[in-house]
């Protein structure tokens, strides 16, 4: 059992502890006080003895174990407070002690067999109205509306806790599934980020080594050494991204702009001439908006890799005071990306830096001919964002 549970556990008994001896006490000198009352008013039938007091304080005692095993306790009580109204005892705090195991009954058990665990008590409580059985002229109907009361009123608190108890909890269970599943995304985002840019590199300089074996065998050799060396940094980058997405604290070894360059010659390798610009003043950026801008960058480049065919590109880096932009054109194809199908890349990038507080825009430079996309991150993120994904 976690400590969670078993302070919880604890926290149940030291409740209901304290519940049973207020009872316990409020049976002893409330008792008192009933009867005294209802003999003042000359409606007291039996005066307290011993057998009343150990009925009175039965019926408390054994609601220590009322969450535990509610129908006994209800059971036992019931059974105890029926006799002793039957027996013509001053009404008093042993009703208290029935109320508290109907609530109990109507809060733990579910609907249909609470309705008929608490209509058998009511029955057993309605019993004292027709005491003596064989005289039946003299039977008190009046006594019946304080029973249904003392069944009704706390069976209907204990629905009413019940059923938002369980609101609470679903409210609980829809958080936390939005949670993993955001955090599932998040996760999924980072993994084809990686290895998307991996195998768009090793696909290209593949075709390259496939293109140039049969007539310039050593430069396929150096483009099959390209491939070793681009798969080891895809599965590097790929260990770090998983180690770190299991951290749940720093996430220094996450890539940044930074890392701009190295990415600029591992795509140079693979055939893909980019030309890099910085300008401002570089600053430390967030964490979460250095990644994102890092992960803008490298998909940009991967789409380039993918669809542009022979082309160049440019990755211009902007410090700005308050955000940082990031632009990667290039001289390929271009085209119109179909509306409702942006891809997954695009997606991913644009949900990104949305929910980051940025903006992102994509589209052909030209008819046909060139494709931008530009992406301004704010240096500080929106307050009422959660950087990890997390609202």
């Amino acid at each position: 059992m976690s400590s969670r549970l078993r302070h919880s556990a604890l926290r149940r008994w030291l409740v209901d502890g304290l519940i049973t001896a207020f009872l316990l006490l409020m049976g002893g000198f409330g008792s008192q006080f009933a009867e005294q009352n209802q003999e003042a008013t000359g409606t007291l039938r039996t005066a307290l003895d011993p057998l009343a007091y150990g009925m009175i304080f039965a019926a408390a005692a054994v609601l220590i174990v009322r969450r535990r095993w509610p129908v006994t306790t209800l059971g036992v009580v019931a059974g105890l407070t029926a006799a002793y109204l039957i027996v013509g005892y001053p009404y008093g705090p042993i009703l208290i002690s029935f109320a508290v195991s109907i609530y109990t009954v109507a809060r733990e058990l579910p609907l249909s067999r609470a309705v008929w665990f608490g209509g058998v008590a009511f029955v057993l409580l309605a019993l004292h109205a027709f005491f003596p059985f064989h005289d039946f002229t003299n039977t008190k109907f009046g006594g019946l509306l304080p029973a249904a009361a003392f069944v009704a009123v706390p069976f209907a608190i204990g629905v009413t806790v019940k059923v938002s108890r369980e609101a609470v909890q679903r409210a609980r269970a829809d958080e936390a599934r939005r949670i993993a599943d955001d955090e599932r995304l998040r996760v999924a985002q980072e993994v084809h980020d990686v290895v998307g840019h991996g195998l768009a590199a090793i696909n290209m300089q593949a075709e390259i080594a496939l293109h140039l074996l049969p007539r310039k065998p050593s430069e396929a050799e150096a483009a099959l050494t390209r491939i070793s060396r681009s798969s080891k940094e895809a599965l590097d980058e790929l260990r770090v991204t998983l180690a770190v997405l299991r951290q749940r604290g720093d996430r220094a070894p996450a890539p940044g702009l930074g890392q701009v360059p190295a990415l600029r010659d591992r795509l140079a390798e693979s055939g893909l001439p980019v030309t890099l610009s910085v300008t401002g003043s570089a600053v430390e950026l967030p964490l979460a908006v250095d990644l994102a801008a890092y992960r803008v960058v490298q998909e940009s480049l991967t789409n380039v890799l993918r669809h542009a065919g022979t082309a160049a590109a440019t990755v211009a880096i902007t410090h700005l005071p308050s955000s940082v932009v990031v632009e990667v054109t290039d001289t390929g194809r271009g085209g119109v990306v179909p509306v409702g199908s942006p891809g997954h890349g695009l997606e991913g990038m644009r949900e990104r830096v949305t929910a980051l507080g940025g903006t992102l825009s994509a589209g052909p430079l030209t008819a046909g001919r060139g494709w931008r996309v530009r992406a301004e991150l704010p240096v500080a993120p929106d307050d009422s964002t959660d950087t990890d994904g997390q609202w």
